[in-house]
């Protein structure tokens, strides 16, 4: 098993249940929209179980984020208001989504186009 890269300080969730603030004890400090933390969701039901079932969940751009529910020391399962709440956000995926956003957000937004499918519900 791998080393933790930064354990969190902080998880806050805004009062527009729309953004998540994460703070790591590295000093690291990062906003995730609910959207992106929605579309990214580390599930099966999105990521699938090999790179060819990866799912693009179109709609989401009003997305919110109800509760936040510990689970162990090592992450985070996130209740959105659409129901969706089966992803584990390890911290460390949380901060792979912080380094990484570009390349993630980037390629959600080429394939909804490639789909014909909007953020829009």
């Amino acid at each position: 098993m791998s080393e933790q890269k930064a354990w969190p300080t902080e998880i806050r969730l805004k009062n527009d249940k729309k953004t998540l603030h994460v703070a790591f004890d590295n000093g690291e400090t990062h906003e995730y929209s609910a959207e992106y933390l929605r579309v990214c969701s580390p599930s099966a039901e999105v990521q699938g179980h090999s790179p060819s079932q990866k799912q693009t969940v179109p709609g989401k751009i009003d997305v919110g984020i109800m509760t936040i529910e510990p689970v162990g020391n090592y992450a985070v399962r996130i209740h959105f208001d659409d129901m969706h709440n089966t992803g584990l956000y390890t911290w460390d995926y949380f901060l792979e989504l912080a380094a990484e956003r570009d390349k993630h957000w980037g390629g959600y937004l080429k394939e909804l186009k490639e789909k014909g499918l909007t953020r829009e519900r």
